[in-house]
């Protein structure tokens, strides 16, 4: 959070006009790529409108269930790096997100994908399948709810996902095996339990995807549910984990012979597979293990991302799908490498090649504008007639381009290594907004006791302007002023709010305003 300590850009702001000018504020398209992932968050249950793939099963990297979390990524980290004052904000998709997580059409795939016995180099002893998503193998599935769940209860400070059966999943079918109906039954406590225990159980080389097959990339997401944990119970496992999951992969490299990293570990015979998959690979898990091994991607992260990239004339450069079959109709994850590796570059903080790969995804992957929202469609073309790669995969579209644009440079490590003490759920901030607005800055200011907040109006919906700051009494915070666009439009004064021109009332210690959507409107709260 902003301080004078922690943003000396800050101290010498004459006035309240300067200090919300040298905040940043949210860009257009960042704002558009929230307003996306909101859309798609409240469609109604089993509507997947924009998140339809080419494959069937939900088996690829494609599939619901990582949209669905690396969206809800993109929302926690603009929240924490960018937006720590406007959980309100977010609150309500983030949630959704979680709850779409457990709809059957996102993880029903596993009754047959736990046989084992797969193709892509998997070639696994094939085995009793289990409908149960979380219970064996599937770290693939079960570590996204399962950090999910975590990051929500983190940053929202809401245990709604603690109390007993709050993530269940249900076999329900209609016309078939009637007789086996039942719910799997677990809340984020026992999910996360279970899921150490199974991690302790491998030796810490890491849970399964597949059968037989434990993935590097898959076990990063655990380990920041498991991180979550500790910060809110005091605990150390994820320190424990990475520490057992390095002795494990020594045994066999974090990197290949060309420098890439290594995909997974047949456990059955003991053998690492290497890169054989192309950038997505590198791009994935360089992203992810920036958060606890950051001197490491970023050492090898020059020689690899170069060996992907591809610059065009105009200045922009783009990651071509590589192709495992040599043909354009590209399968497996070869339609996510763009997105990849711009979450890598996000990541690490390569900030001018982000920058043209955004270019390049802005001028040639068709981005389009719908219900207020910005995004990338479906394109499954792989190039137009000039030569350039057009072919997008709605997990890139709707959640990779998105996180890339609205993280920061080390976000992930900066999430997962300072984290929010419980004082930041005691200061103001806007816990609750109506959806005809958006947030461009909200930042809480301890030093200086202001509350620095930026709305604009969203264009398609009407009415007026709502939200509730809470904590605008106590913690030392009584008598206060408001002002709006640098002029003063209500106070606390001798127990009594005066307002002109917007709404304002007390509901026990947070403040309701209520005002037009007039344009752009800069606030700022001011304590005594």
């Amino acid at each position: 959070m902003a301080t004078k300590a922690a943003n000396p850009e800050l101290a010498n702001a004459e006035d309240d006009g300067e200090l919300v000018d040298r905040l940043p504020a949210m860009d257009p398209f960042q704002t558009g790529h929230i307003r996306h992932i909101e859309n798609i968050a409240h469609q109604l249950p089993n509507d997947w409108a924009h998140m339809g793939t080419r494959f069937s099963w939900q088996e690829n990297f494609e599939a619901f269930r990582y949209q669905l979390a690396y969206m809800a990524y993109a929302l926690g980290l603009a929240h924490f790096h960018r937006l720590p004052a406007a959980s309100g904000y977010f609150r309500k998709s983030f949630d959704r997100l979680v709850e779409k997580m457990l709809l059957p059409d996102v993880w029903y795939f596993w009754r047959e994908t736990s046989r084992g016995g797969g193709g892509a180099n998997l070639d696994a002893p094939r085995g009793e399948g289990t409908v149960n998503p979380v219970d064996r193998d599937n770290i693939m599935f079960s570590a996204y709810v399962q950090s999910m769940s975590a990051m929500y209860d983190y940053l929202f400070d809401d245990p709604k996902y603690r109390e007993p059966g709050a993530l269940t999943f249900k076999f329900d079918p209609i016309l078939f095996r009637f007789d086996e109906r039942r719910d799997f039954v677990y809340d984020e406590e026992s999910l996360n339990e279970h899921l150490y225990w199974r991690m302790v159980e491998s030796g810490y080389l890491g849970i399964a995807c597949e059968p037989f097959c434990t993935f590097q990339i898959c076990q990063q997401p655990a380990i920041l549910g498991f991180r979550f944990h500790d910060f809110m119970k005091g605990t150390d496992r994820a320190d424990e984990v990475t520490a057992g999951f390095e002795r494990a992969w020594a045994d066999f490299g974090h990197f290949d012979e060309e420098g890439r990293y290594n995909t997974f570990v047949r456990t059955h015979v003991g053998e690492v597979m290497p890169n054989i998959f192309g950038p997505w690979s590198d791009g994935w898990l360089g992203a992810l293990l920036n958060m606890w091994k950051p001197e490491m991607v970023k050492e090898h992260y020059p020689r690899q991302i170069a060996r992907w990239v591809q610059e065009l004339p105009d200045g922009t450069a783009y990651v071509p799908p590589v192709s495992l079959t040599g043909e354009e109709d590209i399968s497996g994850g070869s339609a996510l490498d763009f997105g990849f590796c711009c979450m890598w570059a996000s990541e690490v903080g390569d900030a001018e090649l982000l920058g043209r790969f955004l270019a390049y995804a802005d001028n040639h992957m068709s981005p389009a504008w719908e219900k207020g929202g910005y995004y990338y469609p479906r394109n499954d073309r792989f190039e137009d007639e000039d030569g350039h790669v057009v072919m997008v995969s709605p997990c890139s579209g709707n959640a990779l381009l998105p996180y890339a644009r609205l993280n920061v440079p080390d976000g992930l490590w900066g999430l997962y290594n300072k984290p929010w003490g419980k004082e930041h759920f005691a200061e103001p901030l806007i816990s609750e907004i109506s959806d005809n607005v958006d947030v461009l800055r909200a930042r809480y200011l301890p030093d200086y006791k202001k509350l620095v907040f930026t709305l604009a109006p969203r264009e398609d919906r009407d009415g007026e302007a709502r939200l509730t700051i809470a904590n605008a009494w106590g913690g030392g915070r009584e008598d206060w002023t408001l002002s709006l666009n640098g002029r003063e439009v209500a106070s606390w004064r001798d127990g009594e709010i005066r307002a002109t021109g917007l709404r304002a009332e007390r509901r026990d210690g947070a403040l309701d305003l209520g005002c037009a959507r007039d344009g752009r409107a800069d606030f700022v709260l001011s304590w005594d």
